[in-house]
């Protein structure tokens, strides 16, 4: 939301966030409230943080995966493919600074 003053007025581009429960365990409760004390911030913050990290590194994960089964399906559909040397050769060129096409694929 968006504060004018002293009065509050809803946020026109997203909807106001939903409290969510998580059940944790005394010593993960303590461990987080010691941790969120050491970096002056509250425990809610710090589990928002560690959250939102989690979701984004397993939506990347995931999307990885996605580009992998494509990929493999591609291949099963047509057998192109790069060979290990190929691509072994083409990655050292990038590495070194060549701006190195894509090698052709193989049948």
């Amino acid at each position: 939301s968006i504060t004018f003053g002293y009065r509050r007025m809803p946020n026109p581009i997203s909807p106001p966030p939903r409290p969510m429960a998580v059940k944790l365990d005394r010593s993960l409760q303590d461990r987080v409230k010691h941790l969120a004390g050491l970096r002056q911030r509250s425990p809610h913050w710090l589990m928002k943080e560690a959250i939102r990290d989690y979701v984004e590194r397993e939506e990347k994960r995931e999307s990885f995966r996605q580009d992998a089964l494509t990929a493999w399906q591609a291949y099963e559909a047509n057998g192109q493919h790069l060979t290990f040397q190929a691509a072994d050769e083409w990655l050292a060129r990038i590495e070194s600074g060549d701006d190195a096409d894509l090698p052709p694929c193989r049948d």
